[in-house]
């Protein structure tokens, strides 16, 4: 009884301490750079494009063609560590377990302290403990349970194959990670159409791997297919032809936020915006846009201008476009009828990009436009996130 209690200590031990380390890991990056760097890194060139190439090096890794480890001179020392025993050797034992895990976990915890690094603070913690968690309690049980450990099915080509399917999602992230700066620089490289034909190439990709048609080095033959695989290939194919349907101008409100926005797409019954003065020039309007079927302003003061003249308030849009939740709400929210009505009858629109990089030579106190809106946003309205909406009274500059 007395050993059966010793090892289920030992065991809830072995998982908290994999837990600590891993929520410790997200911790530390999220207060090191989850609020202070937001709003530069998300959409910052050489950020991204770092980001991007860390990425395709994970995806490269888990085709196969090399692994991520950590030098044996460290793994050695933390190993004679955790041989001391006592409640000290557990830790060192689950921080050597860790370790050596890294040429697996690596590309997946890079993917979470990549998104603390580009401006989140709760998330990467909650993904991490997440994680920690599912990745703990198989090791806890098997340290209570240690007959288990000769039910478990040997490593090979299914692992290998959880592997590549991983890397095939690691090269849609680089996608996802280089589309950011091109969008706030303007650069016109990686558009809606472009994004979405790249991604259905990768998953077209994974899809044929999951069916057996392409294969890695370190990949089994798979001599029939699982019910597993046939399931797995027909999502990844149905998503294929979902984001093909997106190329014919047809909406693809799953991924918004996630590719470029759209400038023209299919909508029902949605009607054409009139909310503009025509005798006042739409500033940028060559480089942002509004949702399609809506019309208004990107600069502040031209915005009121014209709420003055029109005698209506100002409905002041913060938003970025690293703004994951600023396209879903204009693909879901904005666009529907009754929404859509009153932003068109009862306010003059403003979208202020805080993230934009476009130069102002006007401006000695900022040196882009989104630099003086997110100015605008923290000083006038204490608040850096987006989607960030205000109601503004266009004479007092009040909010309603």
């Amino acid at each position: 009884k007395k050993g059966k209690e010793e090892s289920i200590k030992t065991g809830l031990l072995f998982g908290s301490s994999i837990i600590v380390i891993f929520t410790v890991i997200g911790v530390l990056f999220s207060a090191l750079f989850g609020a202070t760097l937001a709003n530069e890194l998300a959409t910052s060139a050489v950020a991204n494009i770092i980001f991007a190439i860390i990425f395709l090096v994970f995806a490269i890794s888990f085709f196969g063609y090399f692994e991520i480890r950590v030098p044996n001179t460290l793994l050695n020392r933390i190993n004679k560590k955790a041989d001391g025993g006592g409640l000290l050797g557990v830790f060192f034992m689950a921080l050597t377990l860790v370790l050596v895990s890294f040429s697996c976990t690596a590309p997946i915890v890079g993917t979470v302290m990549i998104d603390a690094v580009a401006g989140n603070f709760i998330k990467p913690i909650i993904v991490m403990l997440g994680f920690s968690i599912a990745f703990a309690v198989p090791f806890s049980l098997f340290a209570i349970f240690p007959s288990w450990l000769e039910s478990l099915p040997q490593s090979g080509g299914w692992l290998n194959s959880v592997k590549v399917v991983l890397g095939f999602l690691e090269l849609a992230l680089c996608i996802k990670f280089l589309s950011m700066p091109d969008q706030a620089y303007h650069w016109g490289i990686l558009s809606r159409d472009t994004f979405l034909i790249l991604w259905i190439i990768i998953f077209g990709a994974m899809g044929f791997y999951i069916l057996g048609y392409i294969k890695f080095q370190h990949d089994s033959l798979v001599e029939k297919l699982s019910i597993q695989r046939i399931f797995i290939a027909i999502i990844t194919f149905s998503f294929c032809i979902y984001m093909v349907s997106g190329l014919f101008g047809n909406r693809v409100s799953a991924l918004a936020g996630i590719i470029p926005p759209a400038y023209s797409l299919k909508y029902n019954n949605i009607s054409e915006s009139t909310g503009v003065c025509s005798e006042i020039l739409i500033q940028y309007s060559d480089k942002l846009h509004l949702p399609p079927g809506f019309k208004g302003y990107f600069d502040y003061e031209d915005a009121l201008e014209c709420a003055k003249k029109q005698n209506k308030p100002l409905f002041i849009d913060f938003t970025g476009h690293a703004c994951f939740n600023c396209r879903r709400m204009e693909e879901n929210v904005w666009i529907a009828p009754e929404v859509k009505k009153i932003l068109d009858l009862e306010y003059i629109i403003v979208a202020l990009y805080v993230d934009d990089k476009t130069p102002l030579s006007n401006s000695k106190k900022h040196k882009t436009l989104g630099k003086k809106n997110f100015a605008l946003q923290m000083d006038k309205f204490c608040s850096n996130a987006q989607p960030y909406y205000v109601l503004l009274d266009p004479y007092d500059e009040s909010v309603l």
